[in-house]
């Protein structure tokens, strides 16, 4: 097993790469019903996303979807802007860091389709109650 510790941590671009590696392994199927959702990564969410979830500590947020869900949009009353999804780098490296046995690649790509749930209008709870019977 690889010491985390003694490695670099990934950079921003380096981030960016690994989950658009997660989006483009999704199944075409589910990226094509997900329409245009913008990805961004970033170090940690800004004071006005913790706000909007209730969260104080940015270390607490690995990734945030905002946008009207799927459930809610109409083409009588379009978005006015993006879905988009949120990576942060920095909590998830802390929880890659707890774990041992997910690659990092595998944790984005776990908060990426997590993130991704919320478009379809699932909620945390939903989203746990479905790994939870797949395990």
């Amino acid at each position: 097993m690889t010491n985390i510790a003694n490695l670099t941590p990934p950079t921003l671009s380096d981030f960016e790469t690994l989950a658009r590696s997660a989006w483009e392994g999704l199944p075409e199927a589910y990226r094509t019903m997900c329409g245009h959702v913008e990805l961004f990564v970033a170090d940690f969410a800004d004071a006005e996303m913790l706000e909007a979830v209730g969260l104080e500590e940015p270390f607490e947020l690995s990734g945030l979807y905002m946008g009207v869900d799927l459930t809610q949009q109409s083409t009588l009353d379009p978005t006015p802007e993006a879905s988009r999804v949120f990576l942060f780098r920095r909590p998830i490296l802390d929880e890659w860091a707890e774990r041992e046995t997910v690659t990092l690649g595998e944790l984005v790509g776990h908060v990426l389709v997590h993130e991704i749930g919320h478009h379809f209008g699932l909620s945390d709870e939903d989203m746990h109650r479905i790994e939870d019977s797949e395990g």
